[in-house]
């Protein structure tokens, strides 16, 4: 990767001096517009590198004006060529034969994936590509117009990232430092307070497992951590414990899959979590032929924002109003039952076109997994309590069953559970709800 990241740029090199010649002034002061239309029009290896470098160096000392500009004139300036799209329609209308029908489909492709498509051409193009879809999705929801650029960025890095480019690899102790501290950095469930809990993290009794891609070798795209314990786990602070008993991983019987965490901002949308979590059973299973459970223990992000709008004034709730409600005793007690059965209200009931609102549940459920149990005080960081009221909740990964809760889940919405969420089901019919 080295070698071909210096001949990249050894290229890029011989082509500037071409470039600067047929633009006939330094490339750096050429507009942006005129470097993109020379760079899906030049054919030339090295003077299309040199375009390449040329447009990803401007657009890096871009400030955010600058960048909503940029993605303004990728919309307006490198749309779909409607005369030739329409002519090519009206070829395949009187000849429509094969090649008729790959000329409507290459007309139909966007300007702008070419421009994307070719800056990727320029040493670390791929990265430098993902960082601009990062950009333009934080400008998505105030500036909704450019939705066709990103859906045209989202094609072109779903088909660059898909799982045939993908490496699955393990991570230890022994992985270096600097992949080590990436994983501090991108831990988005439960944070890696320090290089001892990261240690921790990766210890006899823990597995962590990552996907690279060869155009970024060094960073991950996303990584899953799991526990080897006995039984299910319901509760994050005892798996994260420091001083608990270490298990040897063949007395285990159960992979908890307590932390999934995506780490390129750039990739959103892009599917790795299915292939991963199906991976690693399969990894983790010819490694110890005693596991016999895998399940996740997973957060429920968005309970606590439903819980404020559809029940905030619930008498059993009373005492979640108050700031401190964790450090409450009798408050724990008294809660904990009505939280979790409107947790699985939650999480069965509650729809969005025929969908949970979870993203998490939506997740696990697409994969095939069987909403298992829902556990009280799981999680009680802040993190936890703010967003989730503490619970957790184990998504179970049956491999005899997940083809046939995968096609419940997507012919019908079925969210299929256990006897134990069907109880807290039919224990929330006696909560009345109040309305907004």
């Amino acid at each position: 990767m080295t070698f071909f990241r210096t001949f990249l740029s050894s290229i890029a090199d011989a082509g500037r001096e071409l470039l600067d010649g047929r633009l006939g002034r330094d490339a750096k002061s050429a507009d942006m517009v005129t470097l993109c239309s020379d760079l899906i029009t030049q054919k030339g290896e090295a003077l299309g590198t040199a375009l390449a470098c040329a447009v990803v160096d401007l657009y890096r000392g871009f400030d955010d004006a600058e960048k909503l500009v940029f993605f303004e004139m990728l919309l307006n300036d490198f749309d779909v060529d409607s005369d030739a799209l329409n002519a090519a329609i009206a070829t395949y209308q009187k000849n429509p034969d094969p090649a008729s029908a790959q000329a409507v489909a290459q007309a139909a492709e966007s300007r702008r994936q070419r421009v994307v498509r070719a800056m990727n051409m320029a040493p670390n193009g791929t990265r430098t590509v993902i960082n601009i879809r990062e950009d333009l999705l934080k400008l998505l929801k105030s500036h909704p117009h450019l939705t066709p650029v990103d859906t045209d960025f989202a094609h072109l890095l779903a088909s660059w990232f898909n799982r045939g480019f993908l490496e699955l690899r393990r991570i230890d102790w022994s992985t270096p430092a600097n992949v080590l501290e990436k994983l501090i950095q991108y831990e988005a469930v439960h944070e890696i307070r320090d290089w001892d809990d990261l240690r921790r993290r990766l210890d006899s009794d823990r597995r962590c497992y990552a996907f690279f891609h060869p155009a970024l070798p060094d960073e991950p795209l996303i990584f899953v951590e799991v526990a080897l314990v006995q039984g299910l786990a319901g509760s994050v602070q005892a798996l994260l414990d420091d001083t608990a008993e270490r298990i040897a991983p063949k007395k285990a019987d159960t992979a908890i899959f307590y932390s999934i965490s995506n780490c390129q901002k750039g990739l959103r949308g892009v599917s790795f979590g299915n292939f991963l979590i199906k991976q690693v059973v399969s990894e983790l299973r010819k490694e110890l032929r005693n596991l016999t459970t895998f399940s996740t223990l997973s957060p429920v992000p968005g309970f606590r924002d439903w819980l404020n709008k559809n029940h905030a004034d619930l008498p059993q709730l009373e005492a979640l109003k108050k700031p401190d409600w964790i450090a409450d005793a009798d408050a724990i007690e008294a809660m904990g039952q009505t939280l979790s059965s409107l947790c699985a209200v939650y999480l069965v009931t509650e729809k969005s076109r025929g969908r949970p609102l979870d993203s998490v549940a939506r997740f696990h459920l697409g994969n095939g997994a069987r909403l298992e149990r829902i556990n009280w005080l799981g999680d009680v960081s802040a993190k936890g309590v703010e967003e989730s009221a503490t619970l957790l909740v184990n998504y179970k990964y049956d491999l005899a069953k997940i083809e046939s809760n995968h096609e419940a889940y997507v012919n019908s919405g079925a969210v299929v559970h256990s006897k134990q969420v069907e109880v807290l089901l039919e224990q929330a019919d006696d909560l009345k709800p109040v309305s907004n």
